[in-house]
């Protein structure tokens, strides 16, 4: 069936977390998507609903079946039922892997820039962050092997926190890149923790490879953390998968989850899970090249009216990331620039030190309101070079 992406759905006053305004501010921030969810997702929240009894509820074969031919068919990422772990989400996993595999005041590393709870829990949980910076160059981030080595032999780190596809860069890791990185953490026995959030939201002409298909020999220190809840849009379920494919690990995992009862999710989660996997596909498809138009559309405008910003195109993923260095030299004066045009995108410097006037646009909605914001970011940021 066609989905109408255009459709603008008025999400203020809802409790939306992105658009919580009081006035009408133009959200291209933080990620999830202005879509309305795929239909398959819907009937199945009715089924639920009409059966009538909202009790306890456990993964059933079902679900399980459906998330192994999801990865094994589309990413070649065949598990067994016994590599899959749920957890309540991405972020809970990862300070969950830190417990597993670290103590207070070991070190994590972690690259720079980077999805924000991967320094903010290293530091909640009484680790130490170590940061390498990313290389840019050719209009993309590429891994400094050679800071990542020193880093962990300096630091004597413990586990490599490692982002996916990439965010906020949109960096979809070749093979050999995560080949060389492997390499790297085996020699100096680093755990590695894969969040592989994105991995459906890979763009045209370009091929996730997951990390657990390269961790032959290495697999008792390498998880993978992922949901669908970004890829079909449904993160206010609050659903996300671990995979491992060592034994004894998996049940070292499973411990810690059941020390603080994060084992279960709700019932809906696992139905909508089983749902999207099972017959999502469609609407997946077209989200797709509605957000690959999005970014063609952002790119050409920003290439007409405000060529100073230098842009990274995704390789995967509905967030573009910005340098806006040319367009004011204080990230905090950039961002205000912003909202006082009613337009509010992710400040980059919350990514990292490697964020300095930067900033994430999220280009996941309805072209009107895109084009909307994108005029707006053309008057402020004109106005400070006035």
């Amino acid at each position: 069936m066609p989905y109408n992406f255009d459709e603008i759905i008025d999400r203020r006053h809802t409790g939306s977390l992105k658009w919580h305004y009081t006035d009408d501010t133009i959200a291209l921030w933080v990620a999830d998507m202005d879509f309305r969810a795929a239909q398959p997702i819907f009937n199945t929240i009715e089924r639920v609903l009409h059966h009538g009894v909202l009790g306890y509820t456990k993964p059933t074969e079902a679900l399980y079946e459906a998330v192994i031919n999801w990865h094994g068919s589309r990413y070649n990422l065949w598990l067994d039922q016994h590599n899959i772990l749920f957890s309540p989400g991405v972020v809970p996993s990862l300070a969950l892997m830190m417990r597993v595999w670290t103590e207070v005041g070991d070190a994590i590393l972690v690259n720079d820039p980077i999805y924000t709870p991967f320094m903010s829990k290293v530091r909640d949980n009484g680790r130490r962050l170590i940061l390498s910076p990313l290389k840019e160059f050719e209009g993309k981030y590429h891994l400094d092997l050679a800071d990542i080595e020193a880093k962990i032999i300096e630091h004597d780190v413990k586990i490599f926190l490692f982002c996916n596809p990439h965010n906020p860069g949109g960096r979809v890791w070749a093979a050999d890149e995560l080949k060389a990185l492997l390499e790297v953490c085996k020699k100096h026995d680093v755990a590695i923790v894969s969040d592989e959030i994105h991995q459906d939201l890979t763009l045209s002409g370009h091929t996730f490879t997951p990390f657990l298909t390269l961790a032959d020999g290495y697999e008792h220190k390498m998880v993978s953390i992922t949901a669908m809840t970004k890829t079909f849009n449904v993160a206010g379920l609050k659903c996300s998968m671990i995979f491992a494919k060592d034994k004894a690990l998996i049940k070292k995992i499973s411990q810690q989850q059941h020390l603080n009862d994060e084992h279960d999710l709700n019932l809906f989660a696992y139905e909508v899970i089983r749902s999207a996997y099972e017959n999502g596909g469609e609407w997946l498809a077209q989200a797709l090249a509605y957000i690959e138009a999005n970014i063609d559309l952002t790119l050409r405008f920003l290439e007409e009216h405000l060529p100073e910003i230098k842009v990274m195109r995704p390789e995967a993923s509905y967030l573009i990331w910005l340098d806006c260095s040319a367009y004011g030299q204080d990230d905090q004066m950039l961002y205000d620039a912003l909202r006082d045009a009613k337009v509010e995108l992710s400040a980059g410097v919350q990514y990292g030190n490697e964020g300095h006037l930067k900033m994430r646009l999220n280009v996941a909605c309805p072209q009107a309101l895109l084009i909307e914001g994108l005029k707006r970011m053309h008057l402020a940021l004109s106005n400070i070079k006035s």
